[in-house]
């Protein structure tokens, strides 16, 4: 299995510099919530090991967000950590991570956070005492949103 930290290193080396694009904290997160999320919804087991708690701006891994914090609401700076994303990530999940990237890297921190914030998994833990968003909860709401190819 790989980490959260493996993830986010593959979605840092998709950012464009050249295009003034990067990746905050905040964006961060929820890239690898998605990538956490459907990752369990099509293959039924966690992308990574590391849980996911429900923090006020969204689904949050802490260790992660601790690695990022000292970014504040700015890019994280990609070249500290491009050289993880080769270590351990098989074609078939950078396949999946690109997919991931593609289909959520267009939308604004923001606007991710609040997409998360109207789904079932960050609202449910929320209101647990531990805040952790479950493997169960994320498998069953995104399956809805798996389509199968003929």
């Amino acid at each position: 299995m790989i980490t959260a930290m493996q993830v986010a290193a593959y979605f840092l080396s998709k950012v464009d510099d050249e295009l003034g694009e990067g990746i905050t904290n905040l964006k961060m997160q929820k890239l690898v919530y998605y990538a956490q999320a459907y990752h369990l919804a099509i293959f039924g087991i966690p992308l990574f090991g590391e849980e996911i708690q429900a923090w006020q701006h969204g689904p949050v891994v802490p260790d992660l967000y601790r690695k990022f914090k000292r970014f504040n609401s700015g890019p994280i700076d990609a070249d500290d950590y491009l050289p993880t994303i080769n270590q351990g990530l098989s074609e078939d999940v950078r396949e999946f991570l690109d997919e991931v990237y593609e289909q959520f890297a267009q939308f604004s921190a923001w606007r991710l956070a609040d997409m998360t914030h109207t789904e079932d998994p960050w609202k449910e833990a929320i209101s647990t005492r531990d805040h952790v968003i479950s493997h169960d909860s994320m498998r069953n709401f995104y399956k809805a949103f798996i389509t199968v190819e003929a």
